[in-house]
């Protein structure tokens, strides 16, 4: 916190900076104590004649220190039935730190733990102005506003970055509480605080791109590019073969295959033809998992090989199978940003540079738009992404911090062990578990912490709850979490929109926080669909159905993708018309036909943010980085695949 605003917090500043006498001290334990509040008449002041409630800063003034407290609880043991007549209150408090004093009896900066004790009878106040500042101030050069604090709007509520992101933070929040403005807000404050900071942000709903204009890069379905030869085996074998049963023969063939048709490739570029055997030297330091090329044809050709050997007669049935599923998936448009490329190159270090804004250009955060593709794909997608962000920061040694921010991660680690994909849980666990010792922070954002893998959760020791009005949801929160921070959650239900109760490693004290409002141009695409609005419209015409129909058939939200183009071009003016024609793409073809990556015009061309729209048969360039960044990016990847 600034130093200027302390210093105009230790000026008289009306009621709120004079000591409010509430009550004395009648019982002590080691962390907490009972207040008897005072009897007295109206006074006319209402901060003074009402009570503190649940989560207010009260403060005991000792010799060698000012000690504070939280209210963590009110009661009446003695209620009267008449507003005239006196009653018994208390207040119960839990002591969290202390402003120790100098030699000339004034506190100095705030510390966590209490030394000296205060005793019976001890006069409690309420914490003033000057005091809450120095509670909740943070270091300005390491730390953002986000908000104020509940207890006073003067004091804002600050977040130390490095603590923060250094063991993780949670968002959680039911739908509709501001959970994707505060997610915006909190990644906002942190790239105007740090412009070459590297972040990238896996948004299943495409609404953050309008909160970061300008400086991200937006890769959609239409313009990603994510090689199928970077998937670890797992991860293949998802695509590949599926969850179908008796798949065991399938998985072992397949993992026979991939070394060979990764050395096949290595060969080819060293413009050897020889054939690749099985027990070719130049295949004996090829893994499975070796982070190398390879073609879906070298793998379609290693099968017809395989198939056309005389013992294995009797054992084509999973050869078959198998070659007939890489066909399908390599042909299939939903998955060209995987294999729809014309060529299979060596881009890993484009693929990496790209991803993790390496060098920044300008756009420090790379927004990942996961909607429209498919269902079935997302998890693996989440996987390599996570893998990939982990095994950076180990061959990079943590030299280039990386936030992994993951929206919706209940649908990705969910706590039930038959749900998800257990590489993804893996891949993000590695990330919760080790990730701080490699510079990789991870962001969870979550409306179900129930329905959330518990061990991903409790490596967050930074946690923004919005409300939570499930029992379940709130119970996860309580269990790990302290008695003062405990008693803040029970305002979970009756929050309102924007608020949150903060607590952890990335803030000075447990508090209740009101988030800053960013500017309406700024705000995600979440928004509740106004549905008396909409429908006090006119109806749109039949071009809106058929302009529907062509984006759902093309799997693409991109109007000027090749695929999209295709489709439009070939649906009719009216309802009542023949239907159109499927796209070229769309065509059931003979499996003697060469994959989609063989053919031009299938390549899913570029977004054209603010660009010439891309002709279909356009193929995309290659992302190119910075010459001095591809020669270091090259290292690392040099080293990780030896």
């Amino acid at each position: 916190m600034d130093s200027s605003f302390l210093a105009t917090q230790e000026q008289p500043h009306g009621y709120a900076d004079t000591a409010l006498r509430i009550g004395r001290i009648v019982a002590v334990t080691g962390a907490h104590a009972i207040i008897l509040l005072d009897i007295g008449t109206q006074t006319g002041n209402p901060e003074k004649d009402r009570s503190p409630e649940i989560g207010t800063l009260l403060k005991v003034d000792t010799n060698t220190a000012v000690s504070l407290a939280l209210v963590s609880a009110l009661s009446s043991p003695t209620p009267s039935h008449s507003n005239s007549e006196h009653e018994l209150r208390i207040v119960e408090v839990e002591f969290i730190g202390e402003l120790p004093k100098d030699e000339d009896g004034k506190p100095k900066s705030f510390r966590r733990g209490i030394s000296s004790y205060p005793s019976l009878g001890d006069t409690v106040y309420r914490a003033n102005r000057a005091e809450l500042a120095k509670a909740y101030a943070c270091d300005s050069e390491s730390s953002i506003r986000v908000g104020h604090i509940q207890q006073d709007r003067t004091i804002p509520a600050m977040i130390k970055i490095d603590e923060m992101l250094g063991k993780h933070f949670a968002v959680l929040g039911t739908t509709g509480t501001g959970k994707s403005c505060t997610v915006a807000l909190i990644l906002r404050r942190i790239l105007e605080k740090n412009p070459q900071a590297h972040i990238l942000l896996l948004d299943v709903h495409r609404e953050y791109a309008q909160s970061f204009k300008g400086m991200s890069e937006v890769i959609s379905p239409d313009n990603m590019v994510l090689p199928f030869w970077l998937l670890n085996f797992d991860e293949a074998v998802e695509i590949l073969i599926g969850q179908q049963s008796g798949r065991e023969t399938d998985v072992e063939i397949l993992r026979e295959l991939i070394p060979l048709a990764k050395g096949r490739y290595m060969n080819n570029q060293r413009r050897d033809k020889t054939a690749i055997t099985r027990s070719s030297p130049e295949n004996t330091n090829i893994g499975v998992d070796t982070p190398l090329p390879y073609r879906t044809s070298d793998l379609i050709a290693i099968l017809e090989e395989y198939i056309g050997k005389l013992e294995l007669r009797g054992e084509l049935s999973p050869y078959k199978r198998l070659k007939a599923r890489i066909e399908t998936i390599s042909r299939d448009p939903r998955y060209a940003f995987m294999f729809g490329s014309l060529t299979v190159q060596d881009n890993m270090v484009a693929v990496l540079a790209r991803l993790f804004r390496i060098p920044v250009n300008g756009k420090p955060i790379a927004i990942l738009e996961l909607g429209g593709l498919p269902s079935e794909i997302i998890n693996v997608v989440v996987s390599v992404l996570a893998r990939l962000a982990f095994d950076f920061g180990v061959w990079s040694a943590g030299r280039v911090p990386i936030t992994f921010v993951c929206e919706e991660a209940h649908r990705y680690v969910p706590n039930d062990k038959t749900l998800g994909f257990e590489p993804t849980k893996k891949s993000l666990s590695r990330i919760a578990k080790e990730g701080r010792k490699y510079g990789v922070s991870l962001c969870i954002v979550t409306q179900r912490p129930a329905e959330l893998d518990p061990t991903i959760l409790s490596q967050c020791n930074t946690i923004f709850s919005m409300r939570l009005t499930n029992e379940r949801d709130q119970d996860i929160l309580r269990a790990g979490i302290s008695d003062a921070a405990a008693s803040l959650l029970e305002f979970m239900s009756t929050m309102g929109t924007g608020e949150a109760v903060t607590f952890g490693e990335g803030v000075a004290l447990p508090t209740r926080i009101k988030f800053d409002m960013l500017p309406a141009d700024e705000w995600p695409r979440s928004n509740t669909a106004s549905f008396t609005t909409n429908w006090a419209k006119d109806l749109p015409d039949d071009s809106f159905l058929h302009e529907v129909v062509s984006r759902w058939r093309a799997q693409t939200f991109n109007p000027d993708s090749a695929s999209y183009a295709l489709e439009a071009a070939s649906a009719p003016m009216q309802i009542a018309a023949p239907a159109p024609e499927p796209a070229a793409h769309s065509i059931r073809r003979p499996p003697s036909m060469p994959p989609v990556q063989q053919r031009p015009g299938i390549q899913p061309a570029p977004s054209n943010y603010g660009h010439p729209a891309p002709s279909p048969n356009a193929v995309p360039p290659p992302i190119q980085p910075a010459a001095g960044q591809q020669q270091s990016l090259s290292s690392l990847i040099k080293q990780f695949r030896s």
